[in-house]
């Protein structure tokens, strides 16, 4: 049985509200924290308890799910919840037709889109103080681990060993050359973009460099949302661990957000949150520019990769737009837009599109500092990047947040009795 009521928002008072907004959320903060250190603990496992396979890891995410669903429907499904709904249900429809079409069971998509459901769900009943915990203890570990790293790469690697981790779970076996026992990607090569203080790309309790770049990105959202509501404190732990994954883990597009953010802060609250669906047009058309002055760009920079998603963008299969490509979808794993119309159809991703930019709310000032980082997060990531943004190490929270803020200046309560029941 479904709950749908007329509203599940109102103003707090002090009277009906004052206590359940003042305590921690256990639900929230013990699955928040999951979606950050899951895999961090399964590789502390993996390497010190007992080796460790694929179907652990998706065990692990899919309890975490299945967890946050019946802590949603627990408090009850109302209007303010059908947008992320509806969304999830005509994703369902989607990987329904695209796995009958090609015959074959393809979950991608879906897994992505019910990790934005599941989060943005909680972000919604969860409360300040929760919400403030959840990443006070998250920046703390990724900032502890991070230091671990660049003081002793053996001391880290005998905690979370992240080479055997990626080869027990995800078949990844360390190239010969890699006796760090860090994960070859993060090795970096000579010549790419660096500020030199370690020898390699950091990675901290995500295992991989990818993930820990981005989740600085999802520091910065959380912290142009939140600053006027943010401790000192909790602004320098917060800062203190972005600044250190920007100068180690060489992370070219997040040092660009970052500093968009810092001046969003000003400009964002000015913008009509309806401009973000002109965003990634914008982006797309910034790209085939790029693409036009350098046909013949290559290599791991920024030039390269953005030419590398235009190219496959041009070289879209016809038949993919309907969904009849799904099983060339893993070649797409590095640009963002050509993997999710391989993967959701192009009616997917308009979906996307429209989810991204009109979910988040966009009244107050720190709504609109929220939308507009967030639609510029995804939409620059999937010009560079593949499938990192949707990965539940760095989707849990980010959503978490945008959750959050939807409902930050109008607390919800539950409702025991709502108007209207679906059953």
């Amino acid at each position: 049985m479904v709950a749908v009521g007329e509203t599940g928002t109102r103003f707090e008072t002090v009277a009906d509200t004052a206590s359940p907004a003042s305590r921690l959320d256990y639900p929230v903060l013990i699955l928040g924290l999951l979606s950050v250190l899951y895999n961090g603990i399964l590789a502390f496992i993996n390497h010190n308890v007992m080796p460790l396979s694929m179907t652990h890891v998706a065990a692990s995410e899919g309890l975490i799910m299945a967890s946050a669903i019946i802590y949603i429907l627990h408090k009850g499904i109302y209007e303010e919840d059908l947008p992320a709904f509806l969304f999830m249900l005509f994703t369902l429809i989607v990987t329904i037709y695209v796995s009958a079409i090609n015959r074959m069971a393809f979950i991608d998509h879906l897994r992505n889109v019910l990790i934005i459901f599941c989060f943005t769900g909680l972000g919604g009943w969860c409360n300040e103080r929760t919400l403030k915990l959840i990443f006070r203890v998250a920046c703390f570990m990724v900032l502890l681990f991070l230091i671990f790293e660049i003081i002793s790469v053996p001391f880290y690697v005998s905690i979370v060993h992240p080479s055997d981790y990626f080869a027990n779970t995800r078949g990844l076996k360390p190239l010969s050359f890699n006796t760090t026992g860090l994960f070859q990607n993060a090795l970096g090569f000579p010549g790419r973009f660096s500020f030199g203080i370690i020898d390699h790309r950091s990675s901290s309790i995500f295992l991989e460099q990818v993930s820990l770049a981005n989740f600085c990105g999802v520091i910065a959202i959380y912290l142009i949302s939140m600053w006027d509501r943010l401790t000192r404190l909790d602004r320098a732990l917060a800062i203190a661990t972005a600044l250190l994954i920007l100068t180690t883990n060489d992370t070219r597009t997040m040092l660009i957000f970052c500093i968009c953010c810092i001046g969003g802060y000003f400009v964002f609250p000015k913008i009509p949150k309806a401009f973000n669906l002109a965003l990634m047009p914008l982006i797309v058309c910034a790209g085939f520019l790029v693409y036009i002055k350098d046909p013949n760009a290559i290599g791991d920079n920024f030039t390269g990769r953005i030419n590398l998603t235009m190219k496959k963008l041009m070289d879209l299969d016809p038949l993919a737009i309907l969904g009849l490509s799904v099983d060339k979808v893993a070649e797409f794993a590095d640009s963002g837009y050509v993997y999710l119309v391989y993967g959701a159809t192009v009616f997917g991703v308009i979906a996307f599109w429209l989810f991204v930019c009109l979910f988040p709310a966009g009244t107050s000032p720190a709504q609109k500092r929220c939308a507009h980082s967030l639609s510029l997060f995804i939409f620059l990531n999937m010009m560079i990047g593949g499938t990192a943004i949707f990965s539940m190490k760095i989707a849990g929270l980010l959503w978490l947040v945008i959750g959050f803020m939807r409902f930050r200046d109008t607390p919800r309560i539950r409702q025991d009795r709502p108007a209207n029941v679906l059953s």
